[in-house]
């Protein structure tokens, strides 16, 4: 589908203003970071291993505390309200949710029963239920297997998992940190139809991921990290065509020299 640009997030949607992050006394990660995630887009945060990438979905989701992580300036506001202080089930009640990298599931319980502690803060039990619809029919396979234990399910069917238990509190923003990571190409594929399909049902995304093609086909906009710094960002159409990406984040010239003839093309 056509989509036209997203609005400046401003009041409505996730902003970073000269974010930086500290760990202990002497290492600084993140420096002076800007970043925006409007309304109803997905935004692609991409960097190698180290770059800063998951520290900055701790300082959104309130977990940096608990990795001996400090906000030592800038600020992050959701929706007109900085979220700087506050304690993730605060952040979840403020409307985002979160997967963390490695999807985390409850392996000894059941899917229904790991559905269940996603959506534990919710008070309203009709609205509880269709949270869990919801959840269901947009993973059908977790549905085949809600009484089955998590920790039976397959890397592909543990992330869908880890994602609807985040749906579970109908979040307004989504972070998520690294969904492909080690998944076959046709559950990537799965999992980039699935964050198009939660965008296009109104919830923002963050979408955090070193696997640069997936998140730059189903995001808005996006953003490199390198060394704890924002070196680009722009439209994700832009960046697909930017050579430079091409090279270092796609590995298009690899692919295309591994494909290339020998020599002049002569038969080697």
């Amino acid at each position: 589908m056509n989509r036209q640009p997203p609005e400046p997030a401003g009041s409505g949607g996730l902003v970073i203003r000269d974010l930086t992050v500290r760990y202990g006394r002497a290492i600084t990660v993140l420096r002076s970071v800007d970043l925006e995630v409007a309304a109803g887009t997905v935004v692609a945060l991409m960097g190698v291993n180290g770059a800063g990438k998951t520290t900055l979905a701790r300082a959104v989701t309130g977990m940096l505390p608990f990795h001996s992580g400090t906000v030592v300036g800038g600020d992050i506001t959701w929706r007109g309200r900085s979220l700087l202080g506050r304690k993730p089930g605060q952040v979840v009640r403020a409307g985002v949710s979160q997967t963390l990298e490695g999807r985390r599931i409850f392996a000894e319980l059941t899917v229904d029963q790991n559905l269940a502690v996603g959506g534990m803060s919710r008070r309203n039990d009709q609205a509880l239920k269709d949270s869990r619809t919801r959840v269901l029919d947009l993973f059908p396979k977790l549905r085949e297997r809600l009484d089955q234990r998590a920790g039976y399910l397959s890397g592909g069917e543990q992330q869908m998992l880890a994602l609807g238990r985040a749906l579970m509190q109908s979040p307004e923003l989504l972070v998520l940190d690294e969904p492909s990571l080690g998944l076959a190409p046709i559950i990537v594929d799965q999992i980039r139809e699935t964050i198009g399909t939660i965008r296009d049902a109104g919830t923002s995304v963050l979408l955090i991921e070193q696997n640069a093609m997936m998140a730059l086909a189903v995001s808005d906009h996006g953003y490199i990290l390198s060394h704890g710094a924002v070196t680009k960002h722009g439209p994700s159409s832009e960046l697909l065509a930017d050579p430079d990406i091409q090279s270092f984040y796609l590995g298009l010239d690899e692919a295309a020299d591994e494909h290339a003839p020998a020599g002049n093309g002569a038969p080697a």
